[in-house]
């Protein structure tokens, strides 16, 4: 198939090397094309950096090889990469080269001059042919929704949030399936674009595994939690970035990470501190109570039926000791007043395996 380049009006970068690849080029007056030396992005605010020589090198001899390919004068596709190579009248050393429309006639970079699609139409002899432009599918737009950064670390904070709730909650509901709907668009999305394979997947299967056994299985925060957190920010930091990335890319990605974990976790302790007081999260919680009066107790039967019983103590009750009633030695226990070996009881209530007693009075108030 026949590519032309239609240069309207900045080929810079990577914009320089896709031109130099097509069969036939056509700039726009005014036009520039050159300026492709590999940097690096630095901090925030901060300018670009220039990358290492091995990725100049490469770079150079790409742009060279494209430019012999289509017979165009392979120093001046050099010469936009890197600085140190000099064309005698055409660039010195030390300096990128960018040419404009009419330098890119003069030195035979550029096929011709054309100021709108129509002629350069014209120019290639296909006037009056039928023009389909590509548009974006809702596909596309749907991928490059779902791997925009923003969305992309909202949907790994929603993931994580909704395992960690369900986790957390009886059952399995709205924050599960929320959780794996999250994290199914964000692989869906970053699959397709070629940035998650099997490799990512299994790390991040693993490291949810490895988690679960930590939570159900065995007790407390160890080694099993650690290599799981470890597994689970790997696969998902693989996931956002490509092949080639360099380390303040990773650096980048693993930080994304890192932060949506960190927000999904504290988003989870505050839910779950609140759960109980929404109305969906009362649905979760079992709020009848089970009191005493109403037959409900912790205590065996069989203590139970010395409750309003009298008798005597056997030893001091300080608080502990021991009492006849109904002609058996029970333990028991006073209710916080110290009794004497000898003075009548009462039996007033039997706290699980507890029989609370007090000093019987007479109507003069002596025991």
């Amino acid at each position: 198939m026949r590519t032309v380049a239609f240069v309207n009006k900045r080929a810079i970068s990577a914009g320089a090397l896709i031109t130099l690849a097509a069969e036939t080029i056509v700039m726009a007056g005014g036009g520039t094309i050159g300026a492709a030396m590999p940097v690096e992005m630095g901090a925030p605010g901060a300018p670009a950096q220039p990358v290492a020589e091995k990725t100049v090198s490469y770079l150079r001899n790409e742009f060279r090889a494209t430019a012999e390919s289509r017979k165009r004068p392979p120093l001046l596709a050099e010469a936009m990469v890197d600085a140190d190579v000099e064309i005698p009248g055409v660039i010195d050393k030390g300096k990128l080269l960018t040419l404009t429309t009419e330098e890119a006639l003069q030195h035979q970079l550029t096929d011709g001059r054309a100021e709108s699609l129509e002629a350069v139409l014209q120019f290639i002899h296909l006037s009056g042919a039928e023009v389909r432009r590509a548009s974006q599918t809702w596909a596309e737009t749907l991928v490059r929704f779902l791997t925009h950064p923003v969305m992309s670390s909202l949907l790994m904070t929603l993931g994580i949030l909704g395992i960690i709730v369900e986790l957390r909650t009886p059952g399995f509901g709205v924050p599960g399936a929320l959780g794996l709907l999250s994290l199914g668009l964000f692989f869906w999305g970053h699959g397709l674009v070629r940035l998650v394979g099997w490799e990512e997947l299994l790390l991040v299967r693993a490291g949810l595994l490895l988690l679960a056994l930590e939570v159900f299985v065995i007790p407390g925060f160890g080694l099993a939690g650690a290599l799981g957190l470890t597994a689970l920010v790997a696969g998902l930091g693989l996931s956002v970035m490509g092949s080639g990335a360099t380390w303040p890319a990773i650096v980048a990605a693993m930080g994304r990470v890192v932060l949506s974990l960190l927000l999904a976790i504290a988003a989870s302790l505050a839910m779950l501190r609140l759960l109980s007081r929404l109305p969906v999260g009362r649905r979760l919680i079992l709020e009848t109570e089970l009191p005493g009066d109403a037959g409900y107790a912790s205590a065996p039967e069989s203590d139970r039926r010395w409750l309003d019983k009298c008798g005597t103590a056997v030893s001091p009750l300080q608080p502990a000791g021991i009492a006849h009633l109904d002609g058996e030695r029970v333990d028991v226990v006073s209710d916080g007043e110290f009794i004497e070996a000898g003075d009548p009881i009462h039996v007033v209530r039997v706290d699980g395996n507890r029989i609370v007693v007090r000093r019987l009075y007479d109507t003069e108030g002596k025991g």
